[in-house]
């Protein structure tokens, strides 16, 4: 069996890091580069402890998103036929929702080899996210599809998929359990107030690139007086300095703004704060892994993971600035998790994939 393994950003560095591992040289590793910074996607994969990619791409760089994903896309499908050619792979195996998914996707079954997809059926029924779109093509391409709950397994059949659907837990999971006691021993950041704080990610353009919406966010976060700590991402940080925001909250007393951090602190920020604000997918789910057990405030208008909001661990906030404050002094008094199953699994999801592939390849 062999694996051609396509991603492209550090997410799914991440949630693929144990499926690399297993395979071994079962599996060629192919790194498009769709987030351009490939020295911090090499520390992520030096941290995780996975071997370098196989093959790497160098990307033209977006200068205008609202056409520029169409001629990525494009980029990385002329780049990855010529691979894909080259190494005859049993599968294309991709995780998630990005660009470089949708590319491999293509690429595979224009290419005659069979698509998997690692975290398929999420749907957040809102079509303003280029996520969406991809997801849902991706989805219907793919011959085997590795749902995390059976949640997304039932989206899958009443959209009467093409492949195979199974039910595998997240790997963001196995991921979390592989590294939180390395995370905790190997970060570099200093906490001082034990669980006093929040922490805060913020990074969809419906969030980010909106002034409208993004002050909103802003004066939710500085008006709640809740300690924060918020690694900004550098797409973040240039809008709250286009739209004047960052010197607002560089004067504020509760919000400590950080650069970027690695895989392993955001691990420790995670195990360390008494509750999360976050906009991120990924988040949603690491924060129910047994090893972290946090309440995510969902700084968004709709979710792909309602399977954590049901479960307690997240709740749908929304982006109104009162809504946020009200959310916050709620979870500020009360934080606590009640729930006593993973929605997402246990950390076994890579093994069960893998499993799957063994027998029907």
């Amino acid at each position: 069996m062999k694996v051609a393994i396509v991603m492209g950003t550090r997410p799914e560095i991440v949630k693929l890091s144990s499926l690399i591992k297993l395979l071994g040289k079962n599996s060629t590793v192919i790194f498009t580069g769709q987030h351009y910074d490939y020295n911090m996607s090499m520390q992520f994969m030096d941290e995780l402890d996975i071997r370098k990619p196989d093959y790497s791409m160098k990307l033209t760089k977006l200068q205008n998103a609202t056409t520029d994903r169409a001629t990525q896309i494009g980029e990385i499908v002329l780049n990855l036929a010529k691979i894909i050619s080259r190494i005859k792979p049993d599968t294309v195996l991709v995780q998630g929702d990005t660009n470089t998914v949708l590319a491999a996707a293509i690429t595979g079954i224009k290419c005659s080899v069979p698509v998997s997809h690692v975290e398929a059926g999420l749907r957040s029924y809102d079509w303003r996210m280029p996520e969406e779109h991809n997801r849902i093509a991706v989805d219907h391409i793919s011959e085997f599809l590795f749902a995390p709950t059976e949640l997304a397994k039932n989206t899958l059949a009443s959209e009467k998929v093409h492949g195979r659907t199974f039910v595998t837990g997240n790997t963001s999971i196995d991921a979390i359990q592989q590294n939180i006691s390395k995370a905790e021993q190997k970060s570099k950041l200093s906490i001082d107030k034990k669980d006093e704080f929040a922490l805060v990610t913020l990074h969809r353009g419906e969030n980010v690139d909106s002034k409208e919406i993004l002050s909103s966010i802003v004066q939710g976060l500085l008006r709640s007086k809740m300690d924060m700590i918020f690694p900004a991402h550098p797409r973040t940080v240039k809008q709250l300095q286009r739209f004047g925001l960052d010197k607002k909250i560089q004067k504020s007393e509760n919000i400590l703004i950080v650069p970027p951090v690695g895989y392993f602190d955001m691990m420790y920020l995670m195990k360390k704060c008494k509750f999360i604000i976050s906009d991120s997918g990924g988040v949603q789910e690491e924060a129910t892994s047994p090893s972290i057990r946090k309440k995510v405030l969902i700084i968004r208008k709709s979710t792909d993971r309602p399977e954590a909001v049901k479960a307690g661990y997240s709740e749908l906030v929304g982006t109104g600035t009162q809504k946020i404050i009200h959310a916050i002094k709620k979870a500020k008094n009360d934080s606590k998790i009640t729930s006593t199953t993973n929605p997402y699994g246990s950390g076994h999801s890579a093994e069960k994939i893998l499993s799957i592939l063994r027998k029907t390849l």
